[in-house]
């Protein structure tokens, strides 16, 4: 067929085309993953019944006799999120700066920049956080830390993305002025920038704040110690109200969030 009659092909067809063959495909793709992994989706839903009684019957009710010795764990919880966010959000953007072709000319440095994002971002902040666990042992550094680094480069690239989006027309008239490279980034980036860097960092905190409770569970500090502590110390009811506590928080945290970005965004 040449290229003539493809074209003459009514797009319908073709895109009904592309969604079968796409359809075809993921579901290849999702049987030959469940033969591999041997999952029967009758041995889960056998036993979805007996996990319902589990959880109810040893997670309910809530205990909270013990709910304010649980407090500093959260605010500690929630001092790892604004701490890895400050930090991450200064150096995050360097790097985007660095990154974008919108602030920086050099082609080698942006690939070896974007590289280093890359790997950082990469490797799940799980991992980091079991790795400086090991190097630094248990403590709220290691949290704090395994944070600052998936951050950096989840961060950095949304930064450099969003500086490349900022027209180039105000930044090429200030460049045809005799405008120094600063000049150019605080009166020409900058404040273009600023809206993309509030809803990003936003973003970020509101991933920190679930991401440190997770941590805790590989002895990086905060609510996730606990929680993983009453869980294999059989203390369900306990557990059960921590979480349920997080999830409040978390709950809170988007709600000032998105009021933010409503005012300034």
């Amino acid at each position: 067929m040449n290229k003539q009659l493809i074209h003459n092909i009514p797009l319908n067809q073709r895109d009904s085309k592309k969604i079968f063959v796409f359809v075809v495909v993921f579901f290849t793709l999702l049987i030959l993953s469940l033969v591999y992994l041997k999952i029967s989706f009758i041995e889960m839903l056998v036993g979805l019944p007996s996990f319902v009684m589990f959880f109810f019957e040893n997670f309910f009710p809530p205990s909270v006799e013990n709910l304010q010795q649980y407090i500093p764990a959260m605010v500690e919880t929630l001092g790892y999120a604004v701490i890895s966010t400050y930090i991450s959000t200064i150096i995050a953007f360097i790097f985007g700066i660095l990154i974008s072709e919108n602030t920086n000319k050099i082609k080698s440095l942006r690939v070896i920049t974007r590289g280093f994002v890359s790997i950082l971002r990469n490797i799940p902040f799980i991992i980091w956080g079991a790795l400086l666990v090991y190097i630094f042992g248990i403590g709220g550094i290691v949290g704090v830390l395994a944070l600052i680094l998936v951050t950096i480069g989840f961060l950095s690239k949304s930064y450099a993305e969003s500086i490349d989006e900022i027209s180039g027309d105000k930044l090429e008239a200030l460049r045809a002025n005799g405008s120094s490279y600063f000049q150019i980034l605080f009166h020409g980036v900058i404040p273009q920038f600023v809206p993309s860097w509030i809803n990003w960092t936003l973003f970020a905190f509101e991933i920190n704040v679930r991401a440190s409770a997770v941590l805790g569970i590989v002895g990086a500090g905060g609510i996730g110690v606990l929680i993983d502590t009453n869980i294999n110390l059989f203390k369900y009811g306990e557990a059960i109200t921590i979480i349920a506590v997080f999830v409040i928080i978390i709950l809170l945290t988007e709600f000032v969030t998105n009021s933010i970005r409503k005012r300034f965004v």
